[in-house]
């Protein structure tokens, strides 16, 4: 402080100096700070009013920089700035903060609302919600996609229901360990089993004959949903074609994409074929006949509000309750009887 002091006083005396006498002062100082440069290794210590001195002098006297010797005139420079994120970071302290912080909640919100509609931009996300943000901010929120936005398979088959039919084999070993196939064609909007059949040596051209058995009278659906197996040939494609169904074919080792037939053929073997033994292909036909009759009429399912793919109404509380037995045992029916 004493030092910036006399400086001051220095430089106002020096008004009333010659001018050659001011050069001569110049000259002199000058020199003892070149002698101070080469004897001083270390950088000199300077104090806030010092910094701050030099920064008012930047700002005021543009030639500053030639008279600068014992800094570099980018430390001069940075002491300005750091003045200057000092001077924001007091006045936020102090004062009102910027953006409101956006809570956890709102941030999973916009998160799910982009996954769960991925054509959807930032405008549209939380719109009509009353929740206030700004563009730019539910855009820092959202989730990214490499790919183009696309819907999802639950949507596709959501939205196609009514005209969507799923197909597929599985297999079922004999008592002499042959291996039989069954072929199966389900439609989606109700879980129906609308065809099926078993042999023991399937091809494209019998595949396809199973398809147009499955649909007669032009009873066709518009889409047919498959995996990608060897058995559906270049006959069986052909056929489809002729039909007018448009094929939609899952991904490679993807049953779920085709998940409501892999679960129908799921629960025909829990239910059904993991407690008999077959014996052939007239005793594997007789023993999935009875099943689907079960199916069809009694068994419930969750996805169709517990009823049955054959709507099954719901009896009064009246006389007692007999059980019917199905599937040669295995399940039952149950029914109020007239006393």
């Amino acid at each position: 402080m004493l030092i910036s002091l006399t400086t001051l006083l220095t430089n106002l005396s020096s008004i009333f100096h010659s001018r050659a006498a001011l050069q001569m002062e110049n000259l002199a100082l000058r020199h003892q700070i070149g002698v101070l440069q080469r004897s001083i290794r270390n950088c000199p210590k300077l104090t806030l009013v010092d910094r701050l001195l030099w920064v008012w002098l930047s700002r005021i006297w543009s030639g500053w920089r030639s008279a600068l010797a014992i800094v570099r005139p980018e430390t001069v420079v940075a002491w300005h700035r750091k003045g200057f994120r000092l001077f924001w970071i007091c006045k936020m302290r102090h004062g009102q903060l910027g953006r409101p912080v956006i809570s956890r909640e709102v941030r999973d919100l916009i998160r799910k609302m982009c996954r769960e509609n991925p054509s959807w931009g930032a405008p549209r996300i939380l719109l009509k919600l009353g929740i206030d943000i700004g563009e730019s901010s539910v855009n820092k929120y959202m989730v990214r996609s490499r790919k183009p936005p696309s819907q999802t398979w639950r949507t596709f088959l959501e939205n196609h229901a009514q005209q969507l039919v799923s197909i597929d084999f599985f297999t079922m070993p004999t008592i002499r360990f042959q291996v039989l196939y069954v072929f199966l064609v389900l439609a989606h909007d109700r879980r129906r089993i609308l065809h099926f059949n078993v042999t023991a040596h399937p091809t494209a051209e019998w595949t396809g004959q199973q398809l147009r058995e499955a649909f007669p009278f032009e009873q066709l659906p518009r889409y047919l949903l498959r995996e990608r197996d060897r058995i559906f040939g270049d006959d069986f494609r052909e056929q489809v074609r002729d039909m007018g169904i448009c094929e939609v074919l899952s991904a490679p080792r993807s049953p779920w994409q085709r998940a409501y037939v892999e679960r129908v053929i799921g629960s025909i073997r829990r239910e059904c074929l993991d407690h008999v033994i077959v014996f052939n292909e007239n005793s594997l036909r007789r023993t999935l006949n009875s099943y689907f009759d079960y199916y069809h009429r009694s068994r419930t399912h969750l996805s169709l509000g517990k009823d049955s793919p054959e709507p099954r109404a719901i009896q009064p509380k009246m006389g007692p309750v007999a059980a019917v037995p199905q599937v040669g045992g295995l399940h039952h029916r149950y029914e109020r009887r007239a006393a």
